[in-house]
């Protein structure tokens, strides 16, 4: 099969692939669309040591599994996990010790024809969901952990710092919550998708230092962690959303000082997002930049790193 396999930080386009063959325990997936995301750009440039094949934002159909799942359309958790290790056992799976993780820890990712997962994992689509709107749900998911993480309520300010691809996932599951929200970012035309959904959005200069609750960093750079950090009063939280491939400085003092409560904040619920997307209570489809074959991947890697990008879908069969 074909892939795209990354090796000592190189990207390349691979036909010799084996197809995988699933254990008992796992289905073996033909995937339809795949979502290249911020961590695969990061992983490419260094931010975790990893050799196979990229990809974890997926939708597809099961070959083989159980029979009630078999020709499903389906999108999977990415974490494959133990059961025994004492995060399984304390119902925190997504932290398993002993886990891989979809195309980004030892299990090969969804960048290519086929992939496998435990069946556990596997989510049917409903069927008023057309297959390029599923292949948001991971990182739909991922913006809704925040609201199992932080209680919030309409009283509370919030502020979201960054209006690419999850900075816009964040902001439309932020709204639901009735918060007075606030979404900023470096490109009014990406911000104009939230200002039609009623959103209030604005550059980094609409920020009040120290007049928000909760803020929500999703840039995954210095720069949008430095105006989240100042927008927070006394005991506020800084949830961070993005992975960094490098690193960045904090004034640990001020944090004391200011008693804040840092979260970090990754996987989340898949039926609530997928009850979202069969809902139309979020809108995905603005997001989507462009489609590739996976035949030009590479192609489409280089876009997607690109400034004022959203987001590339990969069309796999």
């Amino acid at each position: 099969m074909k892939g795209l396999w990354l090796e000592n930080n190189q990207l390349q386009l691979r036909t010799d692939i084996s197809i995988p063959e699933p254990p008992s325990t796992e289905a073996l997936v033909r995937v339809l669309y795949a979502g290249i995301c911020n961590t695969d750009l990061e992983l490419k440039r260094g931010y975790y040591s990893y050799t196979g094949i990229l990809g974890h934002e997926f939708v597809g159909v099961v070959e083989q599994g159980p029979e009630y799942l078999v020709n499903q359309r389906v999108v999977g958790e990415i974490n494959a996990v133990c059961g025994h290790c004492r995060f399984c056992r304390t119902g925190q799976p997504t932290h398993c010790e002993n886990r891989t993780v979809l195309g980004i820890v030892n299990r090969h990712g969804a960048f290519a024809d086929y992939l496998c997962l435990p069946v556990e994992n596997l989510h049917p689509v409903p069927d008023n969901v057309p297959s390029e709107v599923a292949t948001f749900t991971e990182p739909l998911a991922a913006a809704l952990e925040i609201q199992q993480q932080v209680a919030l309520g309409v009283n509370d300010r919030v502020l979201v710092v960054g209006d690419g691809k999850l900075g816009q996932l964040v902001a439309q599951t932020l709204a639901l919550t009735g918060c007075e929200l606030l979404v900023v970012g470096r490109h009014r035309e990406k911000l104009a998708n939230l200002e039609a959904r009623g959103i209030k959005t604005g550059l980094a200069e609409a920020v009040t230092d120290r007049a928000f609750d909760i803020s929500v960093e999703c840039t995954g750079n210095p720069e949008g962690f430095a105006i989240a950090r100042r927008a927070l009063r006394p005991r506020g939280t800084l949830v961070l959303k993005s992975t960094y491939a490098g690193n960045i400085s904090i004034d640990a003092s001020s944090l004391v000082v200011d008693e804040i409560t840092l979260i970090g904040s990754r996987c989340g619920p898949f039926p609530a997002a997928l009850q979202l997307l069969a809902t139309g209570q979020v809108d995905v489809q603005p997001l989507i930049h462009a489609r590739y074959p996976l035949s030009e991947g590479l192609f489409a890697f280089e876009l997607a790193q690109r400034r004022g990008v959203l987001k590339v879908l990969l069309e796999i069969s």
